[in-house]
């Protein structure tokens, strides 16, 4: 077998590229523009790499032949206030990808979507909620997700999974920068000396995802026996001071949180998927919990891993 993974040189795409060529013994093939994928991702990485821009079509021949798709590649700095920039890289640039599909005779594309098409609505998140995105990311996820459903509808003979990605960490995401995880910053400061710094007083909770099981959820994706939108996360929400209870225990620290006032006017307090489709659907269950996801993620950063 043969897939293609775009933003492929990033964080959730490099982990599903390098799955894809161990578990699965597939050929891979990584798009990327590396705007912000990094080729560090990819070291020791067997498949192929083409540079290129899915807002083009140049790449379409380039890429050739491939048996499903793994769609990756995404504006995810939720602070861009340009809209059309927004939603050309996400929508227009998914369009894309369905059309070299269409065209190459791909019968299955896995997308990622994300649980930023919830907003501030009630927990737990159902996929058959009316979106309510806070932010033009997450208004074009939502519109992706429109985009999937009306072009499933339309080629029957195409399996078309969207993944609603909840807050993930994990390995490969240090060159994220600022859009790294939280679990990622906290460690680095505690790895520095310095307090955690979380807002007050810590009892805002999140549906953490630890990265192995989302690519689990992609790779489950493969078998989905028809078209679908599904939350990726564990449906267990988790709160800021169990994130660093969790980091402290890792470590061998004992650095107490120094919170601070909540500087934004409108803040996400909770966060939770409903994962009942997830596991009808794709057969989903995941299986680290936030601790052990932590700790298994700090060994990683110990030996010095990206």
């Amino acid at each position: 077998m043969r897939y293609l993974v775009t933003g492929g040189a990033g964080f959730i795409g490099s982990n599903i590229a390098f799955a894809l060529a161990g578990e699965r013994k597939a050929k891979v093939v990584v798009l990327d523009d590396f705007s912000s994928g990094d080729f560090r991702n990819l070291s020791g990485f067997g498949g192929d790499v083409v540079a290129g821009d899915i807002l083009s079509r140049d790449w379409f021949d380039r890429v050739g032949r491939v048996d499903a798709v793994f769609h990756q590649a995404a504006l995810v700095d939720t602070t861009i206030a340009d809209q059309r920039r927004m939603m050309a890289a996400n929508v227009d640039g998914f369009r894309n990808v369905l059309e070299y599909a269409l065209g190459s005779g791909v019968k299955r594309v896995v997308y990622a979507s994300s649980a930023a098409v919830y907003g501030n609505s009630e927990c737990p998140m159902l996929e058959t909620q009316t979106p309510t995105p806070e932010n033009v990311y997450g208004f074009s996820k939502a519109m992706m997700d429109n985009l999937a459903r009306e072009w499933s509808e339309a080629h029957k003979d195409m399996t078309i999974v969207g993944l609603r990605y909840f807050n993930v960490y994990g390995p490969r995401e240090y060159y994220k920068g600022k859009m790294a995880s939280m679990v990622f910053q906290l460690y680095n400061q505690m790895k520095a000396g310095k307090r955690p710094r979380i807002f007050k007083y810590g009892e805002q909770m999140r549906d953490f995802v630890y990265v192995k099981d989302l690519v689990r959820a992609n790779l489950n994706a493969l078998d989905a026996e028809r078209s679908c939108v599904c939350n990726a996360a564990t449906g267990r929400p988790e709160s800021f001071n169990a994130v660093i209870d969790a980091l402290n225990k890792g470590m061998g620290t004992d650095l107490a949180p120094d919170y601070f006032d909540n500087p934004y006017g409108f803040y996400q307090n909770k966060t939770q998927a409903d994962l009942r489709q997830a596991k009808a659907l794709l057969n989903y269950r995941p299986e680290w919990s936030l601790a052990d996801g932590i700790a298994d993620y700090v060994k990683i950063l110990e030996k010095g891993w990206k």
